[in-house]
């Protein structure tokens, strides 16, 4: 599994949902297809009257969520920022060529109410419940900088094994000190919550 193949998944997936805030604070979840797919960026269309572009303009931070058929869940957390204004009809007609049905949502010239914006720096979180144990991993793309998570053990650890008895995806190797594999961590904290010395330290 790569950047490549996540962003791959995602266009698979087609209907992507994408979290903002709002200016008051609050959550903000909207369904986007009207998406395109390079490489290394994410290029997607929305009309600049919505609430969702006003809060892309003023904090363009965004995730943006994938769920395949196969239990597999992809976030890309980024910076959503518009094209240049010289780009933006390129990328515009670009993603009408390839989405046909927006041609029936705005038709002839009125596309040209829509703006585009582009994801370039981002991470992407790759998360498989459909395999046993389960997978996780991530990946950054240009600019972004993946932000640990998850649980590690210190070396205050005393070897009773408490961790390894309370872990459901037996994640947990025996060692000094015991060693989480963090590709097979659910990130539930059940180590945590059991450790008598509190070896088991939770990341970011």
């Amino acid at each position: 599994m790569d950047a490549e193949t996540c962003l791959k998944k995602l266009g698979y997936v087609g209907v992507l949902a994408f979290a903002t805030v709002d200016e008051s604070g609050g959550p903000q979840v909207r369904n986007i297809s009207a998406i395109h797919y390079e490489e290394n960026a994410l290029y997607f269309f929305t009309a600049r009257g919505k609430n969702f572009c006003r809060e892309l303009l003023r904090d363009g931070r965004v995730q943006v969520l994938g769920y395949t058929r196969y239990k597999e869940m992809l976030r890309l957390s980024g910076t959503a920022r518009p094209v240049p204004a010289e780009e933006q009809e390129k990328w515009r007609n670009l993603i009408f060529e390839e989405q046909p049905y927006l041609s029936n949502v705005y038709p002839g010239d009125t596309r040209d109410i829509g703006i585009i914006f582009c994801i370039r720096d981002f991470t992407i979180e790759y998360f498989n419940l459909g395999v046993s144990p389960i997978f996780r991993e991530s990946y950054a793309v240009g600019g972004g900088q993946i932000r640990p998570k998850g649980y590690e053990i210190s070396a205050a650890c005393i070897g009773c094994s408490a961790c390894r008895r309370v872990c459901p995806q037996g994640a947990i190797d025996p060692g000094s000190p015991y060693v989480i594999r963090p590709e097979n961590c659910l990130h539930c904290g059940s180590c945590f919550a059991h450790c008598p010395v509190q070896a088991v330290v939770r990341l970011g």
